[in-house]
């Protein structure tokens, strides 16, 4: 027996396209491949390969299957050996396994999601209650024959009409929990009310979520209409045993072989923009299931092409998401080029309009992601002083060192050099694994010292209750995001729990819904500080002092690295470049020292950071 995620990934692998026309001539009719057919005696051709399935049909003899069906008829093989074959070319290595076949432990989970996707398909095609869904549909330009290929559903508006129906063909409440088909209040998971299970996904147009086997594993539902207060425009499924959102990409086992053949993925933001693009021609396309890609999404694209054009908004959120999913491309070894779309439109709106002749302009005139940073950058006039250009190397940085091809990196520092007027050389030192922007390079015979033990963990705790006050507030009064975000960076949290909820705060902005952008532990974390922050007095003041306090160690930091510098500097303008930018460190300083009440803190914090450095 061959191990079920073994197949898959051969299935995966395999374009069907490519193994098919080496045993018979194929000619392209339109979105599919058509020849006689190597099964039956034929003058006229019946025989359809469907590239977006990975499936063949002859409408003569009735044969039809996958890519191993086809070897296993074609060439009279087991299924193993089909597979073997396939995984050899294809660069699969498949283990060797002894014994009877191992049952599938998660079954029952996939029967559930199976009779969940049918149910909701039926009440769109079927129900009076799917009415409210076909207008939208309708209204989006999509008729009933594309929510078929993609198997669309609609949820109905009703808090048990899933769960009754599952009880009714022997489904409990413990399997449906399981798979995330429902859910309980929190007040009833902590044990403080009794309360029943009730459908997760309600009042919504449903995207079944396939992996790259095609097997259904999770949910994405749109509210219908306008979205209420405290109710999210997109709903996912959770993460369950087999769904894992950050090793998925929606739509990728249909679109696998298209952008194979295209060479290059399209890559949007929502799983209506795939649809809506996917089903108007331009199958090469998949979408993400969060804000930004993970790596392994990354490494999914990397498998099929070594391009990639990102077709997200523009605005702050949809920039940060772009170079984000940009960085991590350029770590898998994909290059990310940037599309950019008129204001006020995106994917959608441009194909239902004009069709894909309409997007094709930007996607042909997507500039890379870090010439689209330096457009950004210099646009908003971040070149136009010294503290700007520090700013703006701040943005720039991560995009290098996430470029793991030697001569795009190469190319990189050469555009930023020239940009920023910073030495080509100094740029190199920054991208030494581990070492941030203004880190001051040590002389190889300087040993920092370290603090006592006591006061090390001291400065740790402080620095956490910092976070933890600064996140709380954000949480309890959006205003106070921009603020921060202003302020501080992700960098400046050591704790990941908070860097993740301040992250999710800042590209969204929206509180109520912060526990389904984030991961279970942050999702708890939140509620535990939503819960604290409702208590916190002097609200204001404790803000400017947690920011002030994340703050201060980095400029320190700094000012340490322009003296570093100094000694060394070779030139009277670079020298007063350098003065310069510490006379506004030192104004910045002043200002945080008056805002907060930092006093002996801000000394505790100079004296611990300068011993650390080994200079008291």
């Amino acid at each position: 027996m061959i191990p079920d995620h073994v197949v898959d990934e051969v299935r995966t692998r395999a374009d069907i396209v490519e193994i098919i026309g080496e045993h018979i001539p194929l000619k392209k009719a339109g979105k599919e491949y058509r020849a006689l057919c190597p099964f039956h005696q034929e003058k006229t051709p019946s025989f359809f390969v469907i590239p977006n399935k990975q499936f063949y049909n002859c409408f003569g003899c009735g044969e039809s299957g996958d890519v191993f069906t086809f070897l296993m008829k074609r060439l009279g093989l087991e299924f193993t050996d089909a597979v073997k074959l396939l995984a050899a070319r294809y660069g699969v290595e498949v283990p060797e396994t002894r014994g009877p076949p191992a049952d599938d432990q998660f079954k029952p989970l996939r029967e559930a999601l199976a009779f969940a996707a049918d149910f909701y398909e039926r009440i769109l095609h079927e129900d009076p209650r799917g009415e409210h869904a076909r207008a939208y549909l309708a209204q989006r330009g999509l008729d009933l024959e594309a929510a078929k290929r993609f198997r669309l559903g609609a949820a109905p508006d009703d808090w048990r009409a899933l769960r009754e129906a599952a009880a009714k063909h022997g489904m409990g409440d413990e399997r449906l929990l399981e798979a995330g088909l429902v859910k309980v209040s929190e007040r009833a998971a902590a044990g403080e009310a009794q309360a029943e299970p009730y459908d997760r996904f309600r009042d919504r147009l449903i995207f079944p979520i396939p992996d790259v086997g095609g097997r259904i594993v999770a949910f994405g539902g749109r509210v219908l209409g306008k979205a209420r207060e405290g109710v999210p425009k997109y709903l996912n499924s959770p993460e369950t045993p087999i769904y894992h959102k950050g090793a998925l990409l929606y739509g990728i086992g249909w679109a696998r072989g298209a952008i194979r053949r295209e060479g290059k993925a399209l890559l949007v933001e929502g799983n209506m923009d795939y649809v809506s693009l996917a089903a108007r021609g331009l199958e090469h396309v998949v979408a993400g299931l969060g804000t930004a890609l993970t790596e392994e999404q990354a490494d999914l694209i990397a498998r099929y092409a070594k391009t990639a054009v990102l077709i997200y908004d523009s605005d702050a959120a949809g920039l940060r998401a772009t170079f984000k999913t940009g960085d991590a491309l350029l770590r898998a070894g994909v290059h990310p080029l940037v599309a950019t779309l008129p204001t006020g439109e995106d994917p959608d709106s441009l194909v239902r309009k004009g069709g894909p002749q309409a997007l094709r302009p930007f996607i042909e005139a997507a500039v890379d992601v870090l010439d689209r940073k330096l457009q950004i950058l210099d646009e908003r006039g971040y070149f136009g002083d010294i503290d700007g250009i520090r700013r703006g190397l701040d943005r720039l940085l991560p995009t290098l060192r996430a470029a793991t091809d030697p001569a795009l990196r190469d190319i990189y520092v050469a555009r930023v050099a020239v940009k920023t007027g910073v030495r080509r050389e100094t740029l190199e030192q920054e991208l030494t694994p581990g070492r941030s922007y203004g880190e001051r390079r040590l002389a190889p015979t300087e040993v920092p010292v370290r603090p006592p033990r006591r006061d090390r963990v001291a400065e740790r705790e402080k620095r956490a209750e910092d976070e933890r006050l600064l996140v709380a507030l954000m949480l309890l009064d959006r205003e106070r995001i921009q603020a921060a975000a202003a302020a501080v960076t992700p960098a400046d949290f050591d704790d990941g729990l908070f860097r993740e909820i301040f992250v999710a705060l800042v590209d969204d902005g929206d509180a109520a819904t912060i526990e389904t952008r984030v991961s279970p532990g942050a999702a708890v974390r939140a509620r535990e500080l939503l819960r604290q922050a409702a208590e916190v007095a002097d609200a204001d003041q404790i803000f400017r002092d947690a920011i002030a306090s994340m703050r201060l160690p980095g400029l320190l930091k700094r000012i340490d690295w322009i003296q570093h510098e100094f000694a060394g500097v070779d030139g009277e303008a670079a020298g007063r470049q350098l003065l310069t930018e510490r006379m506004q460190i030192e104004a910045e300083l002043s200002v945080l020292k008056a805002g907060a009440k930092l006093g002996s803190k801000a000394s505790a914090w100079g004296g611990a950071y300068r011993r650390r450095k080994g200079e008291n």
